[in-house]
């Protein structure tokens, strides 16, 4: 995954703007007679947007995690749970989530986890174990030890720019991953029934320190979907 998120999930940095007060310059001087500008009133002020908003930088935070298997992380500050991972990059991130036991030993496997860790912003589409499990063990096994072909498929799994679910659903139904031989990544739905190459979002907009992640129930093969 040298393609990286494999962005961040930095997380969310949000930059304070402020206003500085006219002087005492601006006083009237004794021979002028122009009155002072008035103040602009609530009214004639735009309404302020949220700098995360604003920027579409993909960054999330726990209260837009949604899918059903968010209720299987751990709670509170537990390892794996959202208040955990989310200051952690991606890799260290996801070597504590419960859902993702098979996909992290496949990170160590092709001496990625400094690879991901390091990129600025990415959005990971994480295979939950299930989904390994429909590979097999002895297939899990074989790609384990051959790093050279499992390195494509999960860097398959990375896009070099940080997603939000919206978006996903706003990019035109199309993204490319790391793996660009692989061919496009195709996004459908909406919400709950968001879907990657076919495969359905579990637990979406995942925040971590670099990346936003979403766990997805199969392991999505490159070039299936050319």
């Amino acid at each position: 995954m040298k393609k990286l998120r494999l962005a961040g999930i930095g997380f969310t940095a949000v930059a304070a703007l402020s206003l500085a007060a006219c002087g005492s310059d601006d006083t009237a001087s004794p021979g002028n007679t122009a009155a002072p500008a008035p103040a602009p009133t609530s009214e004639m002020a735009p309404p302020m947007s949220s700098p995360a908003a604003a920027a579409g930088d993909g960054v999330t935070t726990n209260a837009d995690v949604f899918g059903p298997a968010c209720s299987q992380l751990p709670q509170g500050n537990e390892p794996g749970s959202l208040d955990s991972m989310g200051p952690q990059p991606v890799a260290s991130a996801a070597s504590t989530n419960p859902l993702l036991t098979k996909l992290v030993a496949a990170v160590k496997a092709t001496n990625l986890v400094d690879t991901l860790n390091s990129q600025q912003a990415i959005t990971v589409f994480a295979p939950a174990d299930p989904a390994f499990a429909e590979l097999g063990d002895a297939k899990f096994t074989e790609l384990a030890g051959k790093p050279d072909e499992l390195a494509p498929i999960l860097q398959y799994h990375v896009v070099a720019k940080r997603y939000d679910a919206k978006g996903l659903e706003a990019a035109g139904g199309s993204l490319e991953s790391l793996n660009t031989a692989g061919g496009p990544l195709k996004i459908e739905g909406s919400g709950e029934n968001l879907t990657v190459n076919g495969a359905k979002v579990l637990c979406g907009n995942i925040p971590t320190k670099n990346a936003t992640v979403f766990v997805i129930d199969k392991v999505m093969m490159p070039g299936t979907n050319k």
